[in-house]
């Protein structure tokens, strides 16, 4: 039984095939390939575009989405191994595992890390919890990382571009008033390097950087696909002759949960807002970001509403790629 939890666990010649597979639903998307079966999606945090395509992307397949919010319209659970149970929540992932399993073939899990300490939370121990007592392929719909958002992204950039080996890609930090999960800009570095992109690292300081399991990983997956990764701080000099821009704001790791202190750096980072001038110095690039988005405050809506804006596209295909990994987790062909 394979779960998605990372694209770490899986090669490029098998994400290759979800995207084939993604590709050819996009242009064919009702089938019954999944009929009588069911995915379980479990939201600790909310959702727009995850639940929205899963849920979809299910019913198009012939398949039912039954929809979960643990400590709102289910009941709230726990997830350490040997807690006792004294606090809000009713339910021990052990149980909870065990039953979505008995009903439903796949389950879905969104569970954003606590922002209270990064030494934990980097270890994705609710999603891994979850598919060591789940009997059924589990899917991770964004935890410390968030693989079909990847997914998503590598496809609209093939649609664009074709063959992206080589191609500068940037991702760049973006201004925020509040820091953020770092799980898409993970994710991001993943997917371009271990597609051979070369792929730059932008932020406004060190404090910033990602935090060195993905930092290596897409190193390593640089070496592997004969792409490169490096990082600056150098607006300018990222931006220079990219052929792909993708935005996302986070956190300082080194002032994980503490905000107030983590201010005292935002603050001072406005400018690296996306903007007209900015795109001017690309390769004719793209310009990305997987929503929500605060227009004018992450990007400008010149930047936004421009043609090579791509963000629509690339939010359309996680309903795709998704419908791929549902298929592709329950063994079935089109």
């Amino acid at each position: 039984m394979q779960h998605f939890l990372s694209t770490m666990d899986w090669t490029v010649e098998q994400l290759d095939g979800l995207l084939k597979l993604a590709a050819d639903l996009k242009q064919d998307p009702i089938h019954e390939n999944l009929r009588g079966k069911s995915i379980a999606l479990m939201f600790l945090n909310p959702s727009m575009r995850t639940r929205t395509s899963f849920d979809l992307g299910m019913q198009q397949l012939g398949g039912i989405a039954i929809v979960l919010q643990p400590g709102k319209d289910a009941w709230g659970v726990e997830f350490k191994p040997g807690a006792v149970m004294e606090g809000e929540a009713e339910e021990h992932i052990a149980e909870v595992a065990g039953v979505l399993s008995r009903y439903c073939d796949l389950i879905g899990l969104r569970a954003f890390p606590l922002f209270k300490d990064w030494p934990t939370d980097r270890e994705d121990a609710v999603i891994r919890s979850l598919a060591k007592h789940a009997t059924v392929p589990v899917i991770n719909m964004e935890t410390i990382v968030h693989p079909c958002q990847e997914l998503a992204l590598m496809m609209t950039l093939k649609e664009h571009q074709g063959e992206v080996k080589n191609r500068k890609f940037v991702l760049t930090w973006t201004w925020h008033p509040r820091p953020l999960n770092t799980a898409v800009a993970n994710s991001a570095l993943l997917i371009a390097s271990k597609f051979g992109m070369d792929v730059t690292l932008l932020c406004p300081e060190e404090a910033y950087r990602l935090d060195p399991q993905f930092e290596t990983a897409a190193s390593r997956f640089a070496v592997q696909s004969g792409g490169s990764f490096g990082a600056t701080h150098d607006i300018e000099e990222a931006y220079t002759d990219a052929d792909v821009v993708y935005a996302k704001s986070w956190g300082a790791l080194p002032f994980y949960g503490q905000p107030g202190e983590e201010w005292e750096l935002r603050k001072n980072y406005r400018h690296f807002i996306v903007d007209e001038k900015k795109m001017a110095l690309t390769n004719n690039g793209l310009f990305s970001h997987c929503l929500p988005l605060r227009r004018n405050v992450k990007a400008t809506d010149g930047v936004m509403d421009a043609d090579y804006c791509v963000a629509l596209d690339e939010a359309e295909n996680r309903l795709h790629v998704q419908k791929a990994i549902m298929m592709r987790l329950l063994g079935a062909n089109l």
